[in-house]
């Protein structure tokens, strides 16, 4: 067996069968998340999430040994509330007959938002990712899947955007309001720029999309 397969090995979980070790291994998880936001992983230890969660030890080794593992597992618990969260990016009614502006301003809201709504848990899990190959690993995934589904949003209005490659276009407007976003979470409001509030950062982004996607040709502007 190679490390690799050894290493995959040690992160799987022991998933329950029975409906009151679920309910167990649910309040477990829930718990988890509240330390990663309340403290960070740092504050992750089987100590603190036993007494969180109102179980023994023992209901968190039948699931693994490995502390690691029982981290990842809270990780993507967390991970799925927020992916959740994304659902009007994939709700096409949502979004149908309205007018290129107005969808990419709606747009770069909902995703500013998505990270204000989840800050207390992104800011710990983006600080630890830089250390952490897995939880890179797994982020990057998870972005991967967004930046598919912001970025169809996009192309919904394909035929007003001007740049000659729109779904080039749309990635990069993804990729510029993501990094975005991700500093302001990580960092603080100030860490790049001077701090302003939730609304005025999420106009000024929306702006930024909506010229680098609707900005007229070149051709038409000498017109």
């Amino acid at each position: 067996m190679s490390t690799t397969e050894r290493r995959t090995d040690d992160l799987e979980i022991r998933e329950p069968r029975q409906e009151r070790t679920r309910r167990a291994w649910a309040r477990i998880l829930d718990a988890g998340v509240s330390l990663v936001e309340e403290g960070g992983y740092e504050a992750f230890t089987i100590a603190a999430l036993c007494e969180k969660a109102q179980v023994a030890p023992r209901a968190l080794y039948d699931r693994t040994t490995n502390k690691d593992a029982l981290f990842l597992a809270v990780y993507e618990h967390g991970i799925a509330r927020i992916v959740a969260d994304q659902q009007p990016f994939r709700n096409p009614d949502r979004w149908r007959g309205m007018p290129a502006d107005e969808l990419i301003t709606a747009a770069v809201a909902q995703l500013t938002d998505l990270f204000r709504r989840h800050a207390a848990f992104l800011k710990p899990v983006l600080l630890l990712s830089g250390a952490h190959p897995e939880v890179l690993r797994r982020g990057r995934s998870h972005v991967h899947t967004l930046a598919d589904t912001f970025t169809a949003l996009l192309l919904g209005v394909r035929d007003e955007i001007t740049h000659p490659d729109p779904e080039t276009a749309a990635r990069q407007c993804f990729a510029t309001i993501f990094s975005a976003c991700v500093v302001r979470t990580a960092h603080g409001a100030d860490f790049a720029t001077e701090a302003v509030d939730q609304d005025t950062f999420t106009a000024h982004l929306a702006l930024t999309a909506g010229r680098s996607l609707l900005a007229p040709s070149p051709a038409a502007s000498v017109k």
